[in-house]
């Protein structure tokens, strides 16, 4: 089968024009089929306290309310996906922005709240559609993907950008050697808080994850990411790695996580 990249970039870096840039001319070196999900957080936050709406964050998920709702809907489809598309046309890639409402490439249910939280408009990824991506794929055009889904009932939801590319990933696993990298600000999983090479954790398998989170080694929203990674290899996914957005096009940098 046909070898297919799908990158996911965190908020930080595509939400700056000079980090932008330098993902996009790592992106543009992979070669092959390749699609690109973003996040945009910071800029949602920035958005929404010009407009006084309060953001509430629990274990680092945003929840949702319908002001909420509006404001991730403008910037994460807007801003943030039309500046990453205009900046790819300009590096000569033939980009297309979307979000998974659009020819219904991801479905979602509402979160249901618990006795602990109620994140609102949040969505929990139902089902993929490949066929809409594959037709994009096909004719040479690089999807990039916003992290809103739907219900199929018009409602739009607010969808965690790992969970979605891990979905793509194994949606289109069938089809194509997927490989999925997750992409940050520093050079892999670190054993310490550094950025420095060597404290790189080159591999990570179930039984290490479950090691390092334990010791504390690895916290907060990178335990989500690599859950998000395990889930992905263990629907299909040829290979994840977890590396710094430079480094993207660079076989065996970062951390890669295995199923054994």
């Amino acid at each position: 089968m046909e070898k297919l990249t799908v990158i996911k970039v965190g908020g930080k870096i595509v939400e700056q024009p000079d980090s932008l840039l330098t993902l996009l001319n790592a992106f543009k070196q992979i070669e092959g089929k390749k699609i690109l999900v973003h996040g945009g957080g910071r800029s949602a936050t920035a958005l929404a306290t010009q407009m006084g709406v309060e953001t509430t964050m629990i274990n680092g998920r945003r929840v949702t309310d319908s002001q909420m709702l509006r404001i991730v809907t403008m910037v994460y489809a807007g801003q943030v996906n039309k500046s990453i598309v205009a900046t790819m046309q300009a590096l000569e890639m033939q980009a297309l922005g979307m979000t998974g409402a659009d020819a219904d490439i991801i479905r979602s249910h509402k979160r249901p709240p618990t006795p602990q939280a109620d994140f609102g408009w949040v969505g929990d990824v139902d089902r993929i559609s490949p066929k809409p991506l594959q037709m994009l794929l096909e004719s040479g055009i690089i999807p990039v993907i916003a992290p809103l889904t739907h219900d199929g009932h018009g409602n739009m939801l607010n969808t965690n950008a790992d969970t979605m590319a891990q979905a793509v990933a194994t949606g289109l696993a069938p089809y194509f050697d997927v490989e999925l990298t997750y992409t940050f600000e520093k050079p892999g999983v670190m054993k310490t808080d550094t950025d420095l090479a060597e404290d790189v954790i080159p591999v990570i398998t179930p039984q290490i994850f479950s090691e390092l989170t334990e010791n504390g080694t690895i916290t907060g929203g990178m335990i989500p990411k690599i859950e998000n990674a395990l889930t992905a290899l263990r629907q299909g996914v040829k290979l994840v790695t977890i590396t710094q957005a430079e480094n993207i096009h660079s076989p065996g940098s970062g951390t890669k996580i295995t199923l054994e």
